[in-house]
């Protein structure tokens, strides 16, 4: 029987070392991921990382808006479940905050479960939200904070799953850096599976972070490009006391820019150089025409002919 994404995720918590994970924002972003090694990633729909799904990312790429709350629910599960059908390893969503109360909080476990999400993410803003790092953010009180999650929890039992819950509190910026911490600490007694305090401001902040609750794991959310939170490498990161760390913006940055150069380029009467664009060849290897025409070679009938010249298949009606 194959292992589920949020055992497959669990396994890898539990296992040494810190693990890195960027955040994607559709399927062909995610199976590079994927081909490239990681043995995960998040969804990034706006600010937040693993392969995470990132709303930033998300919402950008699906609706070309800032990820202020604007993207829905459905919208953002749609993306996911596009982006989970595409690849093999566990993808972990940014739940927002739940998208209201704690009885949408739950409704939202239950279809990231349906989805296939291996974990998900829930932070204590209020509606609508602010993008991670960014100015403007404000924080529900303690009391619903705690309950978003515990919410959380009681949804993964009811539907019988062991997703998993990474409990994210914005009130570092929002209120205080002592705040974040008692809020890290509630979210772990009520059952929080992973602890994340976003825009943590020093490496001694995040040193005390990761030692409150020790038996939780810890993730660090690495702005790339201008973030509050210091970039610490793989080593520094182990030695503060992090399991797992996201790249929220890497590959929705070198995209822009990307196709930014190659416009520029394209305008000017040229095309990209040799150099950085990939061959034909190999963008559909990437994007999988080549086991398509494997896999389509085993239902072939005796009116069809394969084309071993050029590996495609051909019809013989053709």
């Amino acid at each position: 029987m194959a292992e589920s994404p949020a055992k497959a995720l669990r396994r890898i918590l539990d296992s040494p070392g810190v693990h890195l994970g960027p955040a994607c924002f559709d399927a062909l972003s995610a199976k590079l991921v994927e081909r490239a090694g990681f043995d995960y990633c998040f969804t990034s729909g706006s600010s937040l990382p693993v392969g995470y799904v990132c709303w930033f990312s998300i919402s950008a790429a699906r609706l070309g808006l800032p990820d202020v709350g604007l993207i829905s629910f459905g919208e953002m599960m749609d993306q996911g479940r596009q982006i989970i059908q595409a690849v093999s390893i566990p993808i972990i969503a940014d739940g927002d905050n739940g998208y209201g109360n704690a009885m949408n909080v739950k409704r939202t476990i239950r279809e990231a479960i349906r989805a296939g999400y291996a974990g998900i993410f829930l932070e204590d803003q209020v509606s609508p939200k602010a993008c991670g790092h960014t100015r403007g953010r404000k924080v529900v009180p303690r009391d619903e904070a705690v309950m978003r999650i515990k919410a959380a929890i009681d949804a993964r039992k009811e539907s019988g799953s062991d997703i998993v819950i990474i409990a994210r509190t914005d009130s570092r910026q929002a209120i205080s850096f002592d705040e974040s911490l008692w809020r890290s600490k509630a979210f772990a007694d009520v059952g929080a599976d992973v602890l994340l305090i976003d825009a943590l401001a020093s490496r001694e902040e995040m040193k005390a972070f990761c030692e409150i609750a020790p038996s939780v794991p810890k993730m660090a959310n690495l702005l790339e490009g201008g973030g509050k939170t210091p970039i610490l490498n793989p080593t520094e990161l182990e030695d503060v006391g992090f399991k797992i760390a996201a790249y929220p913006l890497s590959l929705m940055g070198v995209s822009i820019r990307a196709m930014q150069n190659a416009l520029t380029t394209i305008k000017g009467g040229q095309i990209p150089s040799h150099g950085s664009i990939p061959t034909f060849e190999e963008i559909k290897e990437i994007v999988g025409f080549n086991s398509y025409y494997e896999e389509e070679k085993r239902y072939a009938t005796n009116t069809d002919q394969v084309s071993l010249q050029n590996g495609t298949f051909k019809s013989g009606k053709e």
